[in-house]
Parts: structure tokens; C-alpha cells; sequence
């Protein structure tokens, strides 16, 4: 977990000093852990906040996307790095968690084209020693194999249900929480929590990972990140829950 809370970049000063945290990061494990929250995340929507864990220095930051747009990803660091280049990098190790909609969602609004991704629920599809027919969301991965604490669990469930009553309509929220500014604490805790527990789930599958599974592993990330170049993708339905051909 964080060691000293989430913290919220909404000003080009600080996405520039951000930015220069990224230099240099070792990639074994993957030192970024990549979550994005929007209201309809992918190209037909809008991308609100980028969360990014920071495993050497142990520290979440939220990206104000709707405060910051286009400078988030163009304003450079003193090393003349940016977000865009640390995203589009292959060099630089990130891990996701179904990167689908976030690489549609950053292709098409930010012509953010992502390299260097790990996909923790692929490296989860991977490494089961059960049907691989359809895959798991984070939720169902954290409970299963995150091997949370009992108060670790609790606080975790708290906080996303908290979140989940702010934002999903379902629960009479709006996904619109997600661009109130100044961000609620509830919400500012929704987005950094499962962000901080991406490096646990990280190790428990790559430890497990087969030879003959890397390679495969490693073509269906590229894939996914590709749909953000389809015509016709779209990131909702029953499709989005099967494994990658030739997977089962």
C-alpha cells in the first residue's frame, strides 16, 4: 500500500515533476501499475483520472485528466520526458488490468499508442489450472489470490463500495463523480486502491507463468492493445468476458 496516500497531480508543475520520477525504473517486476477511471471509458467517451502506482517509491498518484487534458501527456519533465513517452515506451515496464478500453480510450482521444504492457488479468488467464474459457474480472482476482489481511479485505470492500455509491447509477450515483472537482476523498480512495494491489497480483501470476504460456501471453497483450486501431471495436458486451482465441 501507499506509504503516504494518494496524490493528486492537477497542475503541468506537477506532472512535470511526476514525470521525473519514471526515469531510470528498473522492469523486473514492472515499476508503473496503470489504472484509468472515465464516464464511458474508450473512444466514444472520456478518460477522467490515470492512476499510477509507483512500486521503488511506493506511491499512488491520480492524474487529472479532466483538469489537465492534453498537458498531461505533452508537458515534459526537466529531463525532457513525457507522459506520452513513458506510456508509449517499450522500454518502460506498465501493467495493466484489461487494457482493451484504456488503450481505445487513450489512442483515440490522445493518439497515445501504449507499449511495454503487462496484462495482469491475461497473466491471471494464464497461469489457471482451470477452465480458461472466460476471464476474471480484478474484483474476483483480488478476493481469490490477492491474499489480502482480513482488515486489508474490509477496508478494501469499504472503500470500493463507497465509491460504487457515488459513481455507479445503479446504486443511484453518476459516473459524472468522477470530473467533481475538488475529488472526493471516497472517490480519491476508489481509484488509488486497486491500483496498490496490481504489484501483489503481478507476482503471484508471474511466478506461476509457463514457458510455453509467455509467448502466448505476450501476442494476445498486443492484441488488445490494437483494438484501439479497429473500426468497429466496441469494449461492452459478451465478447469482452471470453479468453483469447485459442486460449481454451
Amino acid at each position: 500500500m501507499d506509504s503516504v496516500g494518494p496524490t493528486v497531480v492537477d497542475t503541468v508543475a506537477a506532472i512535470s515533476q511526476l514525470v521525473d520520477l519514471f526515469n531510470n525504473l528498473p522492469n523486473e517486476p514492472p515499476s508503473l501499475y496503470v489504472d484509468i477511471e472515465g464516464i464511458n471509458l474508450s473512444r466514444h467517451g472520456s478518460i477522467s483520472i490515470i492512476q499510477i502506482f509507483l512500486l521503488p517509491k511506493n506511491r499512488t498518484f491520480l492524474i487529472d485528466i479532466h483538469t489537465l487534458g492534453q498537458l498531461a501527456f505533452t508537458t515534459a519533465s526537466a529531463s525532457g520526458t513525457t507522459l506520452k513517452m513513458v506510456l508509449e515506451s517499450g522500454h518502460i515496464q506498465k501493467a495493466f488490468f484489461d487494457v482493451r478500453n484504456d488503450s481505445d480510450a487513450l489512442y483515440n482521444h490522445f493518439s497515445i499508442h501504449l507499449a511495454g504492457i503487462h496484462d495482469i488479468q491475461l497473466l491471471e488467464l494464464a497461469t489457471r489450472n482451470f477452465s480458461r474459457r472466460c476471464i476474471n474480472g480484478l474484483a474476483r482476482c483480488i478476493e481469490r489470490d490477492a491474499q489480502l489481511t482480513m482488515s486489508e479485505a474490509r477496508e478494501w470492500k469499504l472503500a470500493k463500495d463507497r465509491g460504487r455509491m457515488l459513481f455507479a447509477p445503479e446504486r443511484g450515483g453518476s459516473y459524472d463523480a468522477f470530473n467533481q472537482r475538488p475529488l472526493s476523498q471516497d472517490i480519491i480512495r476508489y481509484c488509488a486502491q486497486d491500483v496498490q494491489i496490481l504489484p501483489s497480483l503481478w507476482q503471484i501470476y508471474h511466478a506461476k507463468l509457463g514457458g510455453s504460456w509467455k509467448a502466448k501471453v505476450e501476442l494476445a497483450v498486443k492484441d488488445r492493445i490494437n483494438v484501439c486501431l479497429q473500426v468497429d471495436y466496441t469494449g461492452v458486451g459478451r465478447h469482452m468476458a471470453m479468453a483469447p482465441v485459442g486460449w481454451v
